[in-house]
């Protein structure tokens, strides 16, 4: 384990003031004394997410001003009192390196009992916060994120690229909860990907690793092309005929994605939904269809904190068999994340990398 950087006085943190208006760089006191299940992290690099654009422009309603980004992999400053582990059991220690889940959960409301906690009634959100100037490190694109009790942390090897570490707080774990909810993968089974974007190429990548067939579609030819090197034996633009597939996950939220995916399914196929955070129209669905072919359409939203340790597994055993580390390009500052957001919106590569 590398020895912790030494310590700073102070944090700086990229401020958004909402829609149309400037990211203004700001300083700020680190905390005191860290209440009990606080953990203070340095942020070693974080990504600016697809959700993170939409907030900019106006794609989806976000609380400004405040802190944007939850795509990062940092280092362990400082723990609070009771400290806490990581999911596989590591004490989280000053050192670590680590990444942790996008929510905080309160552990005690009737969700997170029903082992909903991605879906807890008093649910905290890193980069989705408002900004509070007595605790303003609630976000990725800062040098420090203080994180809450209730927030899920995970090791991550210190091989492992940042580029492929930062990700993994988000989109590489939803991922895994979309895999996840498909159900068992195995040899044979055939599957669809509709949206080839990064979660897209990750859901390839995490298919093919295990045995499936994979098709992707994405209406850009060099994300296709992208696809079959992540693992996909076929890619095809939108609108192309689709066999029927056992499992067909929806990761554009482009509403006839969606629709193409529901229809495409086998006697017993499954789809998940998980492009599909905005409002938009309704996807047309068959009862009888639903019935005799003895489908299931299940929704995914943030994820579960096991999927955030499939996520680091899977990272950490396939990011060499994969060109992961090319999803993300860019080395912005924190005073040149305007810059940041305007690759992002050219689209050229998934993901723009921040280093605090």
């Amino acid at each position: 384990m590398a020895a912790p950087a030494p310590a700073r006085r102070t944090a700086r943190c990229a401020r958004w003031e909402g829609v149309g208006g400037p990211f203004t760089v700001v300083e700020s006191p680190l905390p005191g004394q860290l209440r009990t299940g606080e953990v203070l992290v340095e942020i070693e690099m974080a990504t600016v997410c697809g959700s993170d654009l939409h907030s900019v422009t106006g794609g989806r309603p976000a609380p400004s001003p405040g802190v944007l980004g939850h795509e990062q992999v940092g280092r362990v400053v400082e723990v609070g009192p009771d400290e806490p582990q990581c999911l596989d059991g590591t004490p989280v220690a000053p050192g670590l390196r680590v990444v942790w889940s996008v929510t905080a959960s309160c552990q005690s409301c009737t969700r997170c009992r029903a082992d909903l906690p991605q879906k807890c009634l008093h649910l905290r959100k890193y980069g989705h916060e408002t900004w509070d100037e007595q605790s303003p490190l609630r976000g990725g694109f800062a040098t420090h994120c203080l994180l809450l009790p209730g927030t899920a942390i995970a090791a991550v090897d210190e091989g492992l690229p940042a580029e492929v570490a930062a990700p993994i707080s988000c989109a590489t774990a939803t991922v895994a909860a979309v895999v996840g909810a498909a159900g068992p993968i195995g040899p044979g089974t055939r599957a669809l990907v509709n949206g080839a974007g990064m979660l897209g190429q990750t859901a390839v990548a995490m298919l093919a690793a295990s045995g499936a067939e994979v098709l992707a579609i994405d209406p850009h030819a060099r994300r296709r092309e992208q696809a079959l090197r992540f693992g996909a034996v076929e890619a095809r633009p939108v609108g192309s005929a689709i066999a029927e597939t056992d499992v067909a996950l929806e990761l554009s939220g482009a509403p006839d994605a969606v629709q193409s995916c529901v229809d495409s399914l086998a006697v017993g196929g499954v789809a998940v939904l998980a492009g599909s955070v905005s409002p938009g129209p309704a996807a047309r669905l068959d009862p009888e269809q639903l019935v005799r072919g003895l489908h299931r359409v299940v929704g995914v939203h943030n994820y579960h904190p096991r999927d955030l340790r499939t996520a680091v597994e899977f990272s950490t055993e396939n990011h060499r068999a994969r060109p992961f580390a090319e999803l993300v390009a860019g080395r912005y500052r924190l005073d040149e994340l305007e810059s940041a957001f305007a690759a992002a919106r050219r689209g050229e590569v998934p993901r723009q990398a921040i280093v605090p």
